[in-house]
């Protein structure tokens, strides 16, 4: 687990890299998406708003404006929900909130 848990580390910290234009675009080529469904995600994990913003560190105004398009999460927040999408429970493990 602890392997699955550094490429998702190194991958956020590349991501993170990418966007704040300090990475080397010729050595690799990261999408992140324009849009991200949070509704969906928060759902699909059966969170309220309020959960889901604690579990995953946001704002809970930041969650009701991007499931009511007030707002688009910013790039870093679009990975962050990316990988909650895919893999919540190493997310939890990383932010320590495991059960």
């Amino acid at each position: 687990m602890s392997k699955n848990i550094d490429r998702i580390m190194q991958g956020l910290n590349e991501a993170s890299a990418f966007v704040e234009g300090t990475a080397d675009e010729k050595s690799y080529r990261v999408h992140v998406p324009e849009k991200v469904d949070v509704k969906a995600i928060r759902k699909r994990l059966k969170l309220t708003q309020v959960q889901f913003a604690v579990r995953y560190g946001f704002t809970v105004s930041a969650v009701r404006d991007w499931e009511q398009d007030r707002r688009r999460p910013e790039a870093s927040a679009r990975v962050l929900l990316k990988v909650v999408e895919k893999h919540p429970d190493i997310v939890e493990e990383v932010l320590g909130t495991a059960a």
